[in-house]
């Protein structure tokens, strides 16, 4: 038999030296996610021989086997599931989270020094943690329906081999030569309490192979170690909080504590079981581009895939578990279930399940629901223009950055605050919400008093221009509309700017006429602003046009002839009660002075500066700075 030799990705190399030296503080884990993967092996030729028999090849009920070999200092894990080829090998065992990502290995670095597993068991390393316990490890394999057996081999450094084996019949048989001080696993007391603790739940037998002396004789011994039945058939009363814990990480390769479960059985016109969770830690893939849902389907407990594209709506994706449906046929395809209308009614039946338990620990403890939002929240709201028949429900459960209060902020908190005279909940758009509170355009709103929403993940731009108004409220963007904002009372009627205080009218008249036409067609227009109480000008966008943010994004994501630059709709706000305002329109109310272009271009780019974009021409910026610097003096 000849072998190959191939190598690693130079990732994984890495990631093999963080999985030794530093990945966990308990070893037992390798044990579990070796029978994890034995289990869904076994799940995926259960479902492939639905539909072509003879992958089965006339093998018995499926089932996992752990043999000890005490002086070879081996432990085997076997399965009869859909084994592997040479190609599957390379994939699955010499490869690791495709992408294949150095910053996806910096994570795991930055995960193991501060000793936090659970950020580490994010990226399910499943099979590498084998080497947590074997200098050596060996796979066995054969996949269903292929005549060739193949050989992995590799000591968990920078290479593997592969070379073609005998192997009898299809399946999966690891061999793990242990370290020095793994020994503890070659005892059966040790693997007894391990697949107890961890592995109970699991719907396959696991067995424990062995021998023993009676009447003189050596006999051989098979003893099953666990439950062996689907945990999500048993009663909510029968099964443990550690037993709930240990199927998550089960289904959702992950080693983190859920944050909430749903456990229910729907019974009526269609009848289905869900045993679904909510992480606590944020899945590594969340926001990749495929948003894809991560719940499996199972028909009469056969596993069907863990892709059906309508279980679940893709903004709850960071949901795992499974659902068990009585009402679909096993033979039911993947291509079918995308137009199935029974998968329809179960996924509305799963979204009100869930949507109902958030409303509940939200209602039930508001710091612990703000834990969640500050994970999941981002991808939650996708819901609020995804989701038409629920976009209230997703609205209520909702929470925001505010200008006025520290925490998350719920819509109906917002409108029990509001202001007399205030029919209006305002909010702004941008990417960060300390700097957001000090916007020149929140500054009439600070001065009432009045609370601004701060909407600062890119997913608001779009929800926002969707929803009008929350029950019957309308919301408005603080960087665009200051309607209502006279009528709202302050909290000092002596704090407000008098018409003393201001340019005349008549001045400021002649100013935003000679602004706007030495400005041209860099911004849409010049007005006197009512917001500005400090600031002498900011930019703003008219009345249902697009926002700054908005504009900003788009153009980062190189959408052509979008940019603050453009004249894109912005209107540039001067504040009439401003020295610098009130000096220009002094002395442009005497004639229009040579200064006037290069001081109305560099207030434009000041307004564009405090939006966090850079002046459209930062050579002529400096060269008016320094004319205008020059003759101060």
């Amino acid at each position: 038999m000849t072998e190959e030799r191939l190598s690693f990705q130079a990732e994984v190399s890495k990631l093999l030296d963080i999985v030794v030296h530093s990945l966990y503080s308990d070893r037992r884990i390798f044990l579990r996610e070796l029978i994890s993967n034995a289990s869904d092996a076994c799940d995926k030729l259960r479902y492939e021989a639905l539909t072509n028999p003879a992958l089965r090849e006339g093998s018995d009920d499926f089932r996992i086997t752990l043999k000890v070999d005490a002086d070879a200092k081996t432990i085997e894990i076997a399965d009869n599931g859909i084994g592997m080829n040479r190609q599957d090998l390379i994939d699955n065992l010499g490869t690791i989270a495709r992408s294949g990502t150095e910053a996806f290995v910096k994570q795991l670095q930055a995960a193991g020094k501060s000793g936090d597993a659970s950020q580490i068991g994010q990226f399910g390393v499943g099979f590498y943690s084998s080497f947590m316990v074997a200098n050596t490890v060996e796979v066995f394999t054969r996949r269903a329906g292929e005549s060739e057996g193949w050989h992995w081999t590799s000591d968990g450094g920078g290479e593997f081999s592969i070379g073609e084996a005998e192997v009898a019949a299809p399946g999966t048989r690891i061999v793990l030569h242990l370290r020095e001080d793994a020994s503890e696993f070659l005892e059966a007391w040790r693997l007894k309490s391990t697949v107890k603790t961890y592995s109970d739940h699991i719907a396959i037998p696991v067995v424990l192979l062995g021998t023993e002396e009676k009447d003189g004789k050596t006999e051989d011994t098979a003893e099953t170690l666990n439950e062996a039945s689907a945990l999500w058939t048993r009663p909510r009363s029968e099964i443990t909080p550690e037993q709930y814990k240990e199927f998550y990480h089960h289904v959702g390769h992950a080693f983190d504590e859920p944050w909430h479960t749903v456990h229910f059985k729907a019974e009526g016109a269609i009848e289905y079981t869900g045993l679904l969770f909510i992480p606590s830690q944020k899945p590594f893939d969340l926001f990749q581009p495929e948003r894809k849902t991560h719940v499996k389907l199972y028909v009469n407990r056969v596993f069907i895939t863990d892709e059906a594209p309508d279980l679940l709506p893709s903004y709850l994706r960071f949901m795992r578990g499974i659902v068990d449906s009585s009402d679909l046929p096993l033979n039911v395809s993947r291509e079918m279930l995308q137009h199935n209308p029974v998968l329809r009614k179960i996924q509305g039946g799963l979204v009100k399940r869930i949507l109902s338990d958030l409303k509940k620990r939200a209602e039930a403890n508001a710091e612990d629901y703000a834990a969640f939002w500050d994970i999941f929240g981002a991808v939650l709201k996708e819901g609020i223009y995804e989701d038409h028949e629920r976009r209230q429900e997703v609205l209520e459960l909702a929470r925001f950055r505010s200008s006025t209060t520290d925490g998350w902020v719920s819509l109906a908190d917002y409108k029990a605050r509001m202001k007399t005279g205030q029919d209006t909940i305002y909010y702004i758009t941008g990417d960060d919400p300390e700097v957001l509170k000090r916007s020149p355009q929140l500054e009439g709103f600070r001065a009432k008093g009045v609370e601004v929403l701060l909407l600062t993940d890119p997913v608001d731009e779009f929800w926002i221009n969707s929803v009008p108004d929350f029950q019957d409220t309308p919301l408005k963007s603080a960087a665009s509309s200051v309607e209502g904002l006279d009528e709202i009372a302050g909290p000092d009627a002596s704090d407000e700017t008098t018409t003393e205080d201001k340019a005349p009218a008549d001045q400021i008249e002649t100013l935003t006429k000679a602004l706007k036409e030495t400005l041209g067609d860099a911004v849409k227009d010049v007005r006197a602003s009512s917001r500005l109480k400090e600031s002498p000008v900011c930019l703003v966008a008219e009345d249902g046009g697009m926002s700054l943010h908005l504009e900003r994004m788009l153009k980062q994501a190189g959408q052509a002839g979008i940019g603050l630059g453009s004249a894109a709709g912005r209107i540039l706000e001067i504040n009439p009660a401003h020295p610098l305002i009130k000096g220009m329109a002094a002395r442009t109310a005497q004639g229009t002075p040579d200064s006037l272009a290069d001081m109305g271009q560099l207030l434009l780019d000041q307004a564009r500066i405090v939006e966090g974009e850079a002046p459209a021409d930062p050579v002529a910026f400096a060269r008016r700075l320094s004319t205008v610097m020059a003759g101060a003096l």
